[in-house]
């Protein structure tokens, strides 16, 4: 059976994107949990190319990697000089990698405008270049790039490159789709000519996305008997970003059943694919398919219910499988099913006949009306709940709060003080504190006054903060809708609140934060 090898390039290509970047450390922390992920090669970077790349090759080798192979990536050697004098391929060569990919010109194009140099001299570099490396690695790997455009130019001279890396040694062929605009029905056609031309061939896939089509070429060319797949996790790259290889590992694995990753390692996808993005600080795609954190989220009443009976009618695969997992949302669109489900989530027993479902769904419905939206403030519908249970508790109450934002001149930054008067148990706590704004010296305010009471709020810190203005009335009249999501060192939540202050919308947010991290900490600690 055919075996698909990964061959991740987001410590490479990866970093080429916008917004994207690592440090030394970084690399080497994702190089691991890439290796524990069970990729096969991992592309540390060009050696040849900047300080940080040399300094990861030099500093992997400490480590004893359990499934991957590192791999250096450099280009075919200057037309200048020989193969021997040439730079690059030295550096490549004190990586002291077990695998090296040389890439070559494959376009006449880039041969003419990018390398300045003969069609037949690029041929010499291509078979030099990996014949003086092929003694000295256990590994070589070819990246044909722009191959299929310089197909559509010149397939007589794109198949010859292909020949002479062949000729010199080359374990893999990785055909590039570098500019990411072909179609996979162009791919399967080109592929075909390739795989008659050279009969048995080795060869591999290297897509980009700028035609949204890098998932889809790289499972054509897999189709095709590829046994080589290239990408980044989350798709990361320049310009449009690389293959996704959070969606083409599953595709293969779930869809394809062909050997690529084991189920085990299958199932540390997602946490790997936020791992990633937590350590570059970049937000996550909910939307992504398969790890995202709507990947297998439902809404609407009737998806709810057909998911209940049987989760195969809006799922096309179980969640677990790659380490997600269902969630139910609530709104407007919600029946009395949902809200039983959810309460079962918080492990609160609610039967759907319930008179308090109900009444969590007529509450819960007038709530959207006025602007509210839980499907990311799960925290505060859970208050919701336990509100029409009888089981919420007051943790405090507020007497009042006065926020001032003063702006003493033109060119100086405004200074906001928040004062404020709480009610804990029998005592009155009176505290006032400076902010960045008004919401946050409120937000440090009420820390202030509860963290003597509540010692377990100081672990606690505000994570994210949105808002939105709601349709309805024009301009600053408008209403708005406050989004925090909060987190300790354990978890994280997300609350809600709704005004036409932002100043008050704040206000209940964060007082459903607080709560929820109280209630919370109250119900971890209950005996089971």
């Amino acid at each position: 059976m055919q075996e698909v090898k990964i061959y991740d390039t987001t410590l490479r290509d990866g970093t080429q994107a916008e917004d994207f970047s690592l440090s030394l450390e970084d690399k080497i922390r994702i190089a691991l949990k890439l290796d524990d992920l069970g990729i096969h090669y991992v592309e540390g970077g060009w050696p040849g190319s900047n300080p940080k790349d040399v300094g990861f090759f030099e500093e992997i080798r400490k480590y004893q990697l359990k499934q991957t192979q590192i791999a250096a990536f450099g280009a075919t050697h200057h037309p200048s000089k020989t193969a021997r004098a040439d730079e690059n391929l030295a550096a490549l060569l004190a990586a002291k990698t077990p695998v090296v990919t040389v890439f070559g010109k494959s376009w006449t194009v880039h041969v003419k405008e990018a390398l300045h140099t003969t069609m037949e001299h690029n041929l010499q570099l291509i078979h030099d270049s990996l014949a003086y490396l092929r003694p000295h690695v256990k590994t070589l790997f070819y990246d044909a790039e722009h191959f299929f455009d310089g197909f559509k130019a010149d397939r007589e001279y794109a198949l010859r490159t292909l020949e002479k890396a062949r000729e010199a040694g080359a374990d893999c062929l990785i055909l590039c789709d570098t500019n990411g605009g072909n179609l996979p029905s162009t791919l399967r056609e080109i592929i075909q000519v390739v795989k008659e031309r050279h009969p048995g061939i080795q060869f591999g896939i290297h897509a980009h996305n700028d035609g949204e089509l890098a998932v889809a070429n790289s499972l054509t060319a897999v189709e095709m008997g590829a046994g080589h797949v290239q990408g980044t996790i989350n798709g990361v790259g320049e310009r449009c970003g690389n293959a996704n290889l959070c969606s083409i590992i599953p595709n293969i694995c779930l869809k394809m059943n062909l050997p690529c990753l084991s189920p085990d390692n299958l199932a540390k996808l997602r946490a790997v694919s936020r791992f990633i993005l937590e350590l570059a600080n970049i937000p996550p795609n909910r939307y992504q398919p398969y790890v995202g954190r709507s990947a297998f989220a439902h809404k609407g009443g009737v998806h709810i219910s057909a998911v209940e009976r049987n989760p195969l009618t809006y799922e096309h695969i179980k969640p677990e499988l790659v380490g997600n997992k269902r969630r139910i949302l609530v709104s407007d669109l919600s029946g009395r099913a949902t809200i039983k489900r959810k309460a079962e989530d918080y492990g609160l027993r609610l039967d759907k006949s319930d008179p308090v479902a109900m009444q969590v769904l007529e509450e819960l419905k007038d709530l959207e009306n006025q602007g509210f939206q839980f499907e990311a403030a799960e925290a505060s519908f859970e208050i919701l709940v336990n509100r029409a249970m009888g089981k919420s508790k007051r943790y405090f109450e507020l007497v009042g709060f006065r926020v001032i934002d003063q702006k003493l001149d033109e060119d100086s930054e405004p200074v906001a003080e928040a004062t404020i008067l709480v009610k804990v148990g029998g005592h009155m706590e009176h505290t006032a504190a400076l902010g960045q704004g008004p919401v946050n010296a409120l937000d440090n305010a009420l820390r202030k006054a509860l963290e003597k009471f509540y010692p377990e709020l100081k672990d606690m810190e505000l994570a994210d903060y949105k808002v939105r203005v709601l349709p309805g009335r024009d301009g600053t009249a408008a209403k708005v809708r406050v989004l925090i999501e909060s987190r300790d060192t354990t978890d994280h939540w997300g609350t809600v609140g709704v005004s036409h202050d932002i100043i008050e919308a704040s206000w209940q947010a964060l007082v459903d934060s607080i709560n929820y991290k109280m209630y919370k900490g109250e119900k971890q600690r209950q005996p089971c």
